[in-house]
């Protein structure tokens, strides 16, 4: 692309309306028209800079909804010639203009000299083209993450990234760029505090973060965007937790995933393309084999083979169904859910020529205009078999038709017995910016933007996809909580869609490794309910032993699933599956595994329910919360890639060679108060003390190396798959009822010296719309000879579980007497399979019978 870039200078003050005096407009008039630049403290730790002009217009479709700005925090210093500085609770920022350009730095109020952030001066806001760039100095120590998706490893520092997003079938982990997401925020964060910057424009553009190094200018970030004038928000946190949470303050708290969505999710391309046998009766035969090798599954996600046309042209056409391979879609999905088998659906936006209702697309001007032609615009879609492609058109859904049309769809799917939807291929990868959209739905938002698609961005289409199928879950029942699964995401998609995934990964040792970052990546980026294809989507099959630790490593992530093509080289079309059962020889393996997360399924829900809550991602960098450890900063632990915090209690690690068998894991530490170490909960279930890196013996036909930080908890339950409370289908009697809970406690080796550690976990009735959230919370402190116990639960807890009793469980090897600290009478139990110490509390569920609500949580 042609470099055009020019910087405004000369800017002159507009006097501020008394009404937003604790904001300031810089303006220039210069030969190529007049520029305006501002800058508004919104919160005490979040500030919004534009830079516009009539010829590049704020993002007429942003994807961060415009916050309200809270006046009393902020109040302005006294004015100076060329600089104004605003202050608030914590952070002061200057904004100056003496060099002709504006530059906008941040600091803690305590250490106005330490900069936190500060633009690049001479080049801060530059136009280049129809778009525009910012330049911001580099901090190359610093460990940046963010971007939504991007290649291994975690820390972005001195690399380049399109902010875009592709169909990278096949991608390799630590190369590929761009990836499946647009989303253009960026987290700087050090020992000193974080500073992220987020863009709510759809443009396409770029992030070189200090990758790009200049004689004159030096080390320096820069994005670049390609359309449009720009709209950025400044967070500041003194922690990424705290940076996170703010950013969800701004754009949206993660969305409420149904709890059986946390299960395991079977899937492969294979199984929806049968012939003969049909598809239905191949999906039955593999809902008998988990039964026959006792796997609990939860959901099955269903490809794209379901919509491929009987007859020639045989391609896919969303919405529709092959009656070959699915006679009875009514009756089929009715079989499944009495397996306890929920349904995801594969579909796509876009329809080929031949769709029984693309002429109606087209004369509703539901597809993109070509202005060229002034007709419908077309590209090559892959629609047409493995690897093969036909002529069509992507929806355009700012069409109210088309819009329409695909809610409707959804919902008719999900009344003939599908859950969930599986938006895929959703990237809109469009061969043409000055391509035109329909603009006659909600999405008009800026009458006097020009309607290329190039302006507004193709990832608004994917925001908007999300939206539709969201909506059309919601028509068909208004009081569960949708369940769409996203394949691309920009920020505003994830109002919508409540999971995503890493796309079509490939089959290695250094994927499954490199898979680690792009799970910390989105947890930054609040995707949470977000995951892997276990054992990859393409490529040539795993090997048991790497089958295993990947299963091993994946049920310890917020999503679980085993989904592939596998392009197989006697047949393009239908690919090959990785099943649980494959390698008879680690079949109880990979059974125990599976089960294992299910045991620790309150535990994971937990997390899910508390990202909804807080914005904590469950799956979070070694370095979340242990800041002030030196070691979390070294460019080994910055990377991601090897080990990485599941919740607060446990520490996981993992293997990534062939024939290894020991894992070598650093045990953040916490400054302050003592730090009791760590608990491997696996042979020889040693205490370890904390600051140090240590060799974990992993044997793969055993384990992936697991460590327990003490003074946490896990709630347990089953190791099969339960019946969620608010599961009123009859089709559902069959699973078991959720009636137990553990608590898996991990008290220090001896005394704990007065300290009483304290966990809370959260529950509710799993896939109401708007659920009422219950908390416990479990206390302990131990000495020599005992532990001893508290459960409590919040007076304000409205849902009421199924379980009435909890049973706690101490570690292997800790054979104390466990009490009641509230006197309560406690049952000593026989010890469990692992031989775990164990005693029965009476619950501390006293609460009334909840109410379901309806309406939008």
């Amino acid at each position: 692309m042609p470099q055009l870039e020019y910087v405004p200078s000369s800017y002159q003050e507009i006097p501020s309306d008394p009404s937003s005096s604790t904001s300031l407009t810089l303006q220039t008039e210069e030969n190529d028209g007049s520029f305006k630049f501002t800058f508004e403290p919104i919160r005490s730790n979040l500030f919004r800079t534009t830079f516009t002009s009539d010829t590049h217009p704020l993002p007429p479709h942003p994807s961060v909804p415009r916050p309200r700005t809270e006046k009393d925090e902020v109040t302005q210093g006294e004015p100076s010639n060329c600089q104004r500085t605003f202050q608030t609770e914590d952070v002061t920022a200057s904004v100056e203009w003496a060099d002709g350009c504006p530059t906008v730095s941040l600091a803690w109020k305590d250490s106005p000299r330490q900069k936190l952030h500060a633009d690049l001066p001479y080049r801060s806001y530059a136009i280049d083209g129809t778009g525009v760039a910012h330049y911001t100095q580099h901090d190359r120590s610093a460990l940046h993450v963010g971007l939504g998706e991007a290649a291994a490893p975690m820390d972005l520092t001195g690399r380049s990234f399109k902010v875009d997003a592709t169909d990278c079938f096949g991608y390799e982990v630590y190369k590929t760029n761009p990836m499946y997401k647009h989303m253009p925020f960026l987290v700087k964060a050090t020992p000193q505090g974080c500073v992220a910057i987020v863009s709510s424009s759809y443009s396409r553009g770029s992030w070189s973060v200090g990758a790009e190094i200049d004689g004159l200018w030096g080390h320096f970030k820069v994005y670049r965007q390609d359309y449009g004038g720009l709209e950025e928000y400044l967070i500041v946190g003194r922690t990424m937790k705290d940076v996170v949470r703010s950013y969800a303050e701004l754009v949206g708290f993660p969305i409420l995933a149904p709890k059986w969505a946390y299960g395991y999710l079977s899937g492969g391309y294979k199984y929806t393309m049968g012939d003969n046998p049909p598809a239905y009766v191949q999906l039955l035969e593999f809902a008998d084999k988990l039964k026959e090798h006792d796997i609990p599954c939860s959901a099955h996600q269903m490809s794209s083979g379901y919509s491929i046309a009987e007859f020639e042209p045989k391609v896919r056409n969303v919405f529709t169904w092959n009656n070959h391979r699915f006679p009875d879609p009514e009756g089929w999905a009715q079989k499944y859910h009495e397996s306890g088998i929920r349904l995801l659906a594969n579909i796509k936006p876009f329809v080929l020529a031949s769709h029984p209702d693309y002429e109606e697309l087209v004369k509703a001007n539901g597809l993109f205009t070509d202005p060229r032609t002034n007709k419908t615009a077309t590209m090559r879609l892959w629609s047409a078999g493995g690897g093969e492609s036909g002529a069509g058109g992507h929806i355009d859904f700012t069409c109210s038709a088309a819009y329409k049309w695909w809610r409707n769809g959804v919902r008719k799917l999900r009344k003939q017995g599908i859950d969930a939807m599986w938006n895929d291929n959703n990237e809109y990868p469009l061969s043409n910016d000055q391509w035109e959209l329909a603009l006659d739905t909600k999405t008009k938002l800026n009458s006097k933007a020009k309607n290329m698609i190039g302006l507004w961005g193709r990832a608004m289409q994917t925001e908007l996809m999300g939206n539709a199928s969201y909506d059309g879950l919601l028509d068909a029942e208004p009081d569960v909580r949708p369940f769409v699964l996203t394949r691309s995401a920009g920020i505003g998609t994830l109002r919508y869609c409540c999971s995503s995934w890493s796309g079509d990964n490939m089959t290695s040792w250094e994927g499954m490794k490199g898979a680690n970052a792009l799970s910390l990546t989105a947890g930054v980026s609040l995707m949470h309910c977000y995951g892997h294809d276990i054992g990859g989507f393409e490529g040539p099959q795993p090997s048991p032993e790497l089958l295993l630790r990947w299963i091993q490593l994946g049920i310890y992530g917020p999503r679980f699933a085993i989904n592939c093509f596998k392009t197989s080289p006697k047949d393009n079309t239908n690919g090959e599956v990785i099943e649980p059962w494959m390698y008879p020889e680690i079949t109880p393996l990979v059974r125990k595994a599976i089960k294992r997360r299910y045991e620790i399924m309150p535990y994971i829900y937990s997390l899910g329910l508390e990202s909804h809550l807080t914005a904590s991602p469950p799956q979070r960098w070694i370095g979340w919360g242990y800041e002030s450890d030196p070691e979390v900063w070294s460019k080994k632990l910055k990377g991601g890639e090897e080990q990485y915090w599941f919740g607060d209690t446990l520490l996981v690690g993992g293997v990534y060679e062939p024939g290894v068998s020991e894992a070598n894991m650093y045990l953040p530490r916490k400054n302050g108060s003592f730090d009791y170490g760590y608990i491997n909960l696996s042979a020889p279930y040693q205490h370890l003390a904390s600051g140090q890196w240590v060799k974990i013996v992993s044997e793969w036909r055993d384990h992936i190396p697991v460590l327990a930080k003490i003074g946490g908890a896990v709630p347990v339950g089953k190791n099969v798959q339960t019946r969620m409370a608010r599961d009123v289908d009859p089709a559902c009697k069959t699973l078991e009822e959720d009636d137990y809970r553990g608590l898996e406690i991990f008290p220090p080796r001896g005394t704990s010296h007065g300290t009483e550690f304290s966990t809370s976990w959260y529950e509710d009735d799993g896939l109401s719309l708007c659920p009422d959230i219950s908390e416990f919370t479990v206390s302990y402190s131990s000495t020599e000879e005992k532990v001893t116990v508290r459960l409590n639960s919040k007076k304000s807890n409205k849902f009421v579980p199924a379980w009435k009793d909890v049973v706690v469980i101490l570690p292997c090897r800790d054979n104390r007497r466990v009490v009641s600290a509230d006197g309560d009478d406690v049952e000593m139990l026989e010890p469990d399979s692992e031989g775990r110490v164990r005693y029965r509390f009476p619950g501390p569920v006293k609460s009334a019978a909840p109410e379901l609500c309806n309406g939008y949580h």
